[in-house]
C-alpha cells in the first residue's frame, strides 16, 4: 500500500500498473496534473484488506480519499484488486 501512495506521489503509473490486478486495472492511468498526494495513514490491516486515508491538495484545496483496499497474492507479490471509498 505504501509503496503504491509513493508511486501515486511521484507519477510513478509504470509502478502503479504492474501493482494493480489485471483483471481490474483500467486501460488508462494517467496522473491528474491538478492533484499533488501530501500523506497517508494506513489506518489497519488484515490480511488481503487494507484500509487508509490518502491527504491530497487539488487546485489549492485540500481533500481526503479514505478507502478500504482488496488485494491479492499473485505470483507471489501483492497485488492491488479494488477497493471501496468511505
Amino acid at each position: 500500500m505504501r509503496s503504491r501512495y509513493a508511486a501515486y506521489a511521484v507519477g510513478d503509473t509504470d509502478y502503479v500498473f504492474r501493482t494493480w490486478h489485471p483483471r481490474t486495472r483500467p486501460d488508462d492511468l494517467s496522473p491528474d496534473p491538478a492533484l499533488t498526494w501530501t500523506g497517508l495513514e494506513v489506518v489497519a490491516a488484515d490480511g488481503d484488506l487494507v484500509e487508509f486515508v490518502a491527504s491530497y491538495d487539488r487546485d489549492g484545496r485540500p481533500g481526503e480519499l479514505h478507502e478500504r483496499s482488496r488485494f491479492e497474492q499473485r505470483g507471489g507479490r501483492w497485488v492491488y484488486v479494488d477497493g471501496d471509498s468511505r
